[in-house]
């Protein structure tokens, strides 16, 4: 069901023009989020998070529509990540037993769990700048055009971040 076919709570029809900017850009904004969090339930959380935003009446700017929905994705991904590193999940208590195995997976899952809980650790527009860079390898152009900065700031931004995603990810060591 698409979301103009829906209704709100009050019986009026949900405004047409979300409709429209939900079947153009969701499926960029749940590879985003799936990208970040690596599961669809948590992505899927993500991009209703971002469109209830909008239906709720948070303004959306005119020109860079794209730009702004990619990066309440990834704030929003980033608001979800936090939240996992405050929530120590309790509800299997054979995970705190179990012997810690050393494989391969268990090394990459690993650099993954510190890579991820670096990347919240970092400033909104950092974390942006680096998952915009390598996880959807926009080039420092592109980035400079979706956040209306130049192509400088961006090569700035990219530069401080790798630097205190290296220190951050040293720490976890």
């Amino acid at each position: 069901m698409s979301i103009v076919a829906m209704r709100s709570p009050t019986g009026r029809r949900l405004k047409p023009e979300i409709d429209q900017l939900f079947r153009e850009h969701s499926q960029l904004l749940y590879r985003t989020a799936f990208t970040m969090l690596g599961n669809s339930a948590d992505a899927e959380d993500v991009l209703q998070d971002v469109f209830l935003r909008l239906l709720r009446g948070e303004p959306a700017p005119k020109t860079n529509v794209r730009g702004y929905l990619y990066r309440a994705a990834i704030n929003s991904s980033l608001n979800v990540i936090r939240s996992r590193k405050r929530l120590e999940l309790t509800d299997d208590p054979e995970r705190f037993e179990a012997a810690v195995d050393s494989g391969s997976s268990d090394a990459a899952e690993e650099l993954h769990t510190r890579l991820t809980a670096a990347l919240a650790e970092l400033k909104r527009e950092d974390a942006q700048v680096l998952v915009l860079r390598y996880l959807h390898d926009r080039t420092n152009a592109e980035i400079a055009t979706l956040f209306g900065v130049s192509r400088g700031t961006v090569a700035i931004r990219l530069f401080r971040a790798r630097r205190r995603l290296r220190r951050l990810i040293g720490e976890g060591e």
